[in-house]
């Protein structure tokens, strides 16, 4: 009996099936390459001086940009400094020459400071704040602009709602005390609604003393690695120390809506130097000039 023959050749079927799987691999391949050299594709390195830690807020922003309409800029990033309050400071956040033109514009057209009467909602004199200060109007200039711009890009909230720039001074032994951004009468309330929120610049560096103190604040103060260089009275809570460039962002009210006591908030006597500073309130809706 004749035996049967085989063929050593693959039969058709499987060689149509490698050939697919090759042509799938080449195919996934080229849109790899593709998408990498787009940019829309990171591959993962170890080496990467920006990669971010998963959960690690500090690494939310934290980038380099070497210059901005020509002028130099060092590194930027966000670090959080406190849940209760919601507080994080954006590291250079201006440059050195846009902190020096707003101090020389502000300076020519500096006053005493006020606070706001809980009974009326005006402004009145107080020994609690004795800064001295002045509005810069919203979109005052293209400069202005430009810095407005950057704090709603920074807080999420429109620049509608913002308040004009105010531009503070404090010379030595002068203080503002432990008080709240938000309002507690219908006053003040009318125009833009309540304060939602505020971020603080400041302008310059200081000495010795005019820390951002957050004395209600919950956490663990004497942690922070600046804590040996506060002075006494930032030590009586989480305190912030001005860094030319630096902007504080701070929440008065919670995710709920809710007003937060633990934004209680002061600026603490300059004991050598002098501190400049410039404060932005957002409002929960739009706020008219």
């Amino acid at each position: 009996m004749a035996k049967p023959k085989h063929s050593r050749l693959p039969s058709r079927k499987s060689s149509s099936y490698y050939t697919l799987v090759l042509s799938f691999t080449f195919l996934l391949a080229f849109l790899l390459i593709l998408l990498v050299s787009l940019g829309i594709l990171n591959l993962p390195s170890s080496s990467r001086r920006d990669a971010h830690v998963a959960n690690e807020l500090n690494s939310i922003v934290r980038s380099t940009l070497d210059k901005r309409d020509g002028e130099e800029r060092s590194e930027q990033w966000v670090e959080l400094v406190s849940w209760e309050p919601r507080a994080f400071v954006y590291h250079n956040f201006l440059t050195k020459e846009e902190c020096e033109y707003l101090i020389n514009l502000a300076r020519p057209h500096m006053h005493k400071s006020t606070v706001v009467d809980a009974e009326t909602g005006k402004s009145k004199d107080s020994r609690v704040r004795t800064s001295s200060g002045t509005f810069l109007p919203r979109g005052r200039d293209k400069i202005v602009r430009n810095i407005e711009k950057r704090i709603a890009d920074f807080t999420f909230i429109p620049v509608e709602h913002g308040e004009g720039l105010q531009v503070l001074h404090y010379e030595v032994g002068q203080k503002y005390e432990p008080h709240y951004d938000y309002f507690l009468d219908e006053f003040n309330t009318k125009n833009g609604g309540q304060r939602i929120a505020t971020v603080l610049i400041y302008l310059t560096d200081v000495e010795e003393g005019g820390e951002t103190v957050f004395p209600a604040a919950k956490g663990n103060f004497s942690s922070v690695p600046w804590w040996n260089d506060l002075s006494e009275c930032g030590k009586k809570g989480l305190s912030i120390k001005p860094k030319m460039g630096d902007a504080l962002l701070f929440w008065s009210m919670k995710p709920d809506a809710s007003l937060d006591p633990s934004s209680l908030h002061g600026g603490c006597p300059v004991i050598k130097g002098n501190k400049w500073s410039c404060t932005k309130w957002m409002r929960v809706s739009e706020y008219k000039i």
